[in-house]
């Protein structure tokens, strides 16, 4: 099993996997540009996945992992990194495998009693999906093959953890009023208790900004059907057999209601983030626009935090009542 691990994390089955994708390495390529993993001053950017179903807890573990067991990348040489900017990152889970698996699965298991479709078709397409994005890692020569399989694994576990919670948690979700302090304050406390690196690393606010976005989506449902701005089908829900075709009127429909949201939402993320920072600038008695403060734990987890939960509860909550108030909806 040990040695079965060891081939797997072999750079050399990342770098023979892309000589015959036809990638090979540049002659004036410079052996000491990408190194194998962090190196002490390195600036580190992690791997960003939106993610379906638990965004906070798939990103949470994937992020922390890669912090906590702190297995380098792919060797450079022999393979060949076309992603220069993520060449400092720890590399295993790969989050983007993680992603992936949980975007295809999730949205399978949760659509099969919703819409009438074959489950084959269905699963050969979410099998697709991942297996793509997971060889996309290993072309680029980001991940080895025991990174991808290890973030495949992980988020499988997750999934088959949490679905038998997945109806209990959209019930509490309208019942309790005491719901929303527990999405803000669980996520809080994660985020500031992101483990501690030897240098900065922006993976504690990345991982901070997905985690708030997603706490803020869960709010936003929990205040459009806790106060009753939206209308509720009476469950069952029906099943739809023939899903209606995309014409013109629904694309453009489609995009004005995109456009009017996104414009929203770069407001909101904008005016929330200046008055934060300026809050968190004052309470601190720090430099306005100093990028170094930015960087202190007090300061950017909960001006992140405090940004991307509001995005989030405006994307869920005051995008759709503009939308309703225009006539788009």
């Amino acid at each position: 099993m040990a040695e079965l691990l060891r081939s797997l994390q072999d750079s050399q089955l990342v770098a023979r996997f892309q000589r015959r994708c036809g990638l090979f390495p540049a002659p004036e390529d410079n052996p000491r540009e990408n190194s194998a993993g962090p190196s002490e001053g390195t600036t580190r950017v992690p791997e960003v996945a939106h993610l379906p179903s638990n965004p906070q807890l798939v990103m949470y573990i994937g992020q922390v992992a890669k912090d906590i067991l702190k297995w380098p990348r792919p060797s450079s040489p022999p393979v060949v990194k076309l992603e220069k900017r993520v060449v400092a990152e720890y590399g295993m889970p790969s989050t983007h495998a993680m992603a992936a698996t949980a975007i295809s699965f999730t949205l399978l298991i949760s659509s099969m009693d919703r819409y009438q479709y074959p489950f084959v078709l269905g699963l050969t397409m979410a099998v697709v999906f991942s297996t793509l994005v997971c060889l996309s890692r290993l072309y680029t020569g980001m991940h080895t093959v025991l990174d991808v399989l290890g973030g495949v694994l992980i988020t499988a576990f997750l999934i088959a953890l949490t679905y038998p919670a997945w109806t209990l948690i959209d019930s509490l979700d309208s019942a309790s009023p005491l719901f929303p302090v527990c999405v803000i304050v669980v996520p809080f406390f994660l985020c500031y208790n992101y483990p501690v690196s030897d240098f900065y690393s922006p993976t504690r606010a990345d991982t901070t900004t997905i985690v708030a976005a997603g706490a803020g989506v869960t709010l936003g449902f929990w205040i459009n059907h806790f106060f009753q701005l939206v209308s509720q089908p009476s469950p069952p829900l029906p099943v739809i057999r023939n899903i209606p075709p995309l014409t013109t009127d629904m694309l453009v429909l489609g995009l004005t209601k995109f456009t009017v949201g996104i414009v929203l939402i770069v407001l909101v993320r904008q005016l929330v983030q200046n008055l934060s920072l300026q809050v968190l600038f004052s309470w601190f008695k720090v430099v306005t626009r100093n990028k170094e403060a930015r960087r202190r734990l007090e300061i950017e987890v909960p001006y992140k935090f405090v940004t991307y939960t509001s995005v989030g509860i405006c994307a869920t909550t005051f995008v759709p009542m503009l939308h309703r108030f225009l006539g788009l909806l």
